[in-house]
């Protein structure tokens, strides 16, 4: 099991307003920041870190699990309203007949997905 990555970013003030409207529906909020580092989590526990820096290449996908697919809808709508592109909107993939998905681009061009497994 993973317990927390870190990502670096080339702007973190920036990436950290996008990833706190983006990330919001699905529980994380700033649990920690020292200086140009932040840590995102839920429940006080920071599990996704973006640290300022030179940009993490080739650029990443990474899939954050949501308890149900409104909230993968929500994610879809807030991370779009915050500056992400959209890379997938929310509907089910071919991985499985349960996986409900939504990708975007953030300000950086990584992959962020949220993902739910549970039937409808």
């Amino acid at each position: 099991m993973i317990d927390h990555i870190g990502l670096q970013v080339s702007h973190y003030h920036a990436s950290k307003a996008f990833y706190l409207q983006a990330l919001k529906p699905l529980g994380y909020e700033l649990v920690m920041e020292i200086k140009t580092w932040g840590g995102l989590g839920v429940d006080g526990v920071p599990e996704f870190w973006i640290i300022e820096g030179e940009i993490t290449k080739p650029s990443v996908h990474i899939a954050l699990r949501a308890q149900t697919r409104d909230l993968v809808d929500a994610f879809h709508k807030a991370a779009l309203s915050a500056g992400g592109i959209d890379n997938g909107a929310p509907g089910i993939r071919s991985y499985h007949p349960h996986y409900y998905g939504a990708f975007i681009r953030d300000p950086d061009g990584h992959n962020i997905e949220a993902v739910c497994h549970i039937p409808a």
